[in-house]
């Protein structure tokens, strides 16, 4: 079995952050969501990995994944010219996949329990199409399907304004060779795409056999900023504390991780927390579900349930729930309240 990884797109619901980096290059405890993806592959037995990028943000995602080494993978970067669908790049990538089985993964997607299970039952049940649900609050932003009362896929339908179920397609596809056939025959639907949904179904109603299964753990699509924190959150839940740089004169409560060349002098940390390399913190209260990228400049701040990104510099603010993009600079006199911010990359603030 082969992988594929979306790693294009705009990322719109993420701007401004997005304006100047992949949204698949967020992070999430200091680490890019696409990496996550990447990792799970390789767990599930996957290397052979063919990334879609998209024109505007392929550059970094080259740079960032390099030669795969370190996750374990050898990756094939293939370019789509257009946002033309999930379908549309997954036909892109079947020359590279060469007639073997294939698991499509969305990489602004993070799934708690991986893929191996999932791949593992593919295997033992050789459908030619296996699906991932997830119950959903807000079905009508995602894909849905619909089972029949012994558990069959019979429908399935692209982010419906009457959703007739709340099971969402998670972020993970796989399928034997036979998608081919369904790729050449759909047709754009009314958005310009070639939808996903619409290939499965067209499977489906050539009598091929397509496999649902209910994902255990969490699973988080991280195309809006809420649900990229919420996402922080759960993966910093199973944080455990690691001390390797200097603290001084604090007050640690919690799972606390401390990165190389960091410092904290006179802080409040209620973790989970995770604090990157080079970091300096100087009487400030940082936490919980907080992440500090590396080489941040913090002082006499307070920062709850936040992602800051590298080399940002913050004093005297107070932030919740906030996404600050990399070097950004908030400053100056700051309102006596809490606030929540989204600050785009190399952004000033000054109160």
């Amino acid at each position: 079995m082969k992988g594929v990884v979306l790693a294009g797109g705009a990322g719109s619901r993420l701007r401004p952050i997005t304006f100047a980096m992949s949204k698949q290059l967020v992070p999430v405890a200091n680490q890019p969501i696409l990496f996550y993806g990447l990792r799970d592959l390789a767990e599930a037995g996957i290397t052979e990995v063919a990334i879609i990028i998209s024109p505007e943000t392929g550059k970094e995602i080259r740079e960032a994944v390099g030669d795969g080494s370190r996750f374990g993978i050898t990756p094939e970067f293939i370019l789509q010219e257009n946002p033309d669908g999930l379908a549309h790049a997954l036909k892109l990538a079947m020359p590279f996949a060469d007639g073997d089985s294939v698991l499509m993964y969305l990489g602004d997607n993070l799934v708690r329990q991986g893929v191996s299970d999932v791949v593992r039952d593919f295997e033992e049940h050789q459908p030619n199409a296996q699906i991932l649900l997830a119950e959903v609050p807000n079905p009508s932003a995602f894909g849905v399907a619909q089972l029949d009362d012994e558990g069959h896929v019979y429908q399935l339908i692209e982010k419906p304004a009457d959703p007739p179920t709340n099971l969402a397609l998670v972020g993970v596809y796989l399928f034997d060779s036979s998608v081919n056939e369904a790729l050449d025959a759909i047709e754009p639907s009314h958005r310009g795409e070639l939808e996903i949904t619409d290939a499965i179904q067209y499977m489906i109603d050539s009598g091929r056999r397509v496999r649902a299964s209910m994902i255990g753990g969490w699973w988080k699509d991280t195309g809006k900023k809420e649900d990229l924190l919420h996402a922080s959150e759960l993966v910093l839940d199973s944080l455990r504390t690691s001390l390797k740089g200097e603290v001084i004169d604090c007050r640690l409560r919690g799972e606390i991780q401390v990165g190389l060349g960091s410092k904290l002098v006179d802080c409040d940390i209620i973790g989970p927390v995770v604090i990157g390399d080079g970091v300096e913190i100087e009487r400030s209260t940082i936490g919980p579900n907080t992440t500090i990228g590396n080489g941040c400049r913090i002082t006499d701040a307070v920062v709850r349930k936040s992602i800051l990104m590298e080399e940002v510099e913050l004093s005297h603010w107070r932030l919740r729930d906030s996404l600050v993009g990399r070097r950004a600079s908030i400053g100056g006199s700051a309102p006596p309240a809490f606030v929540e911010l989204t600050v785009g990359e190399r952004s000033e603030i000054i109160g």
